[in-house]
Parts: C-alpha cells; sequence; structure tokens
C-alpha cells in the first residue's frame, strides 16, 4: 500500500456536507460537536476581517469565523438556512472549539476512499492547501476541507486568546 493510497483509506468515513458560496464542502463528522441557528455573535476588536467574532456556547467561548472571508471570498450574508457549525480542532497538544458559518447545512454523507480524489492544483477558488481531497457525492462534487490548515496555528492561538481576554473583560 502506498503512502497516497493509505492517505486516502484514513480519509474514507462520515462527512458533514454544507454549502458555502455556491459550492459544497466537507468536514468530517469525528470533528463536529454541533450544529447551531445563526446569531447572538460578539464582536471582537483588532481581529482579521474573517473573524467575525465569538459566542456563549454554554458558558464557553467560542471563536467564530467567516468562512468564506477566509477563502478570500465576499462577507457571508446570512439567511434563514445560515448556521454555525462547531467544530473541534486540535492546536499545540489542546482542542478548541471554533464555529464556522455556513450557508447551509444539507447532509451527513458516507464517504469511500474510492470516490475521493487528490487536491486540484489549479481550478479552486480556494488556496489548495485547505483542501484533502474532492468527492464525488450524488453527481457532484464535494472539497473535503484540511480543517488544520484552513486556520494556521499561530492564527488559531492569537484568536483564542484574544476571544478569552474579551470574554473576561465582558
Amino acid at each position: 500500500m502506498n503512502a497516497q493510497t493509505s492517505g486516502k483509506a484514513a480519509m474514507s468515513g462520515q462527512y458533514l456536507i454544507f454549502s458555502l458560496g455556491g459550492e459544497m464542502f466537507g468536514v468530517a463528522t469525528l470533528r463536529v460537536r454541533e450544529i447551531i441557528e445563526y446569531g447572538n455573535i460578539t464582536s471582537v476588536p483588532m481581529m482579521p476581517g474573517y473573524m467575525r467574532g465569538v459566542i456563549n456556547l454554554r458558558g464557553a467561548v467560542v471563536p467564530v469565523i467567516d468562512l468564506n472571508e477566509r477563502f478570500g471570498r465576499a462577507r457571508t450574508e446570512a439567511s434563514r438556512r445560515t448556521c454555525i457549525v462547531i467544530l473541534e480542532v486540535e492546536a499545540e497538544d489542546a482542542t478548541h472549539l471554533l464555529g464556522i458559518i455556513v450557508d447551509a447545512v444539507s447532509a451527513v454523507r458516507r464517504i469511500n476512499s474510492g470516490s475521493i480524489e487528490p487536491a486540484p492544483t489549479f481550478g479552486t477558488r480556494i488556496r489548495a492547501d485547505f483542501i484533502d481531497g474532492m468527492a464525488k457525492v450524488n453527481s457532484a462534487f464535494v472539497i473535503l476541507l484540511n480543517l488544520g490548515r484552513v486556520l494556521s496555528l499561530d492564527e488559531l492561538s492569537m484568536i483564542s486568546g484574544h476571544a478569552t481576554a474579551a470574554a473576561l473583560e465582558a
């Protein structure tokens, strides 16, 4: 078994499929903690544009990222189906909660490794290093995100530090 085959086998599993900016994306359900209604985001000064603010999730301060802006696109406009997906992201030997704003969640699907292709080196509207692979689901392509790369460890630490400081001041 070569490295590419073993990497694809590791990617086989359940994925939460959601839409964002007219494209379909997927994240491993092992990382998804919950899906909540969009709203009650408190802005935090001096944060990058894609950092929309923080929410209070049962007493925990959770940073919320506008994934569209993180990809260098226009800010996500909230609609009736807009929601926040709460994810667990590993950084610096710790697990952090992080919310991402998505246009709509569509399904949870099992994706087998045979349906996953390597990330394209061109043709996508987001950075190639954010993509783990492309999967064909119901005749449409789904971009499988690499959550560890969507935010660098330094950015995640900075955001968590500012979010905690803002919560202590409130």
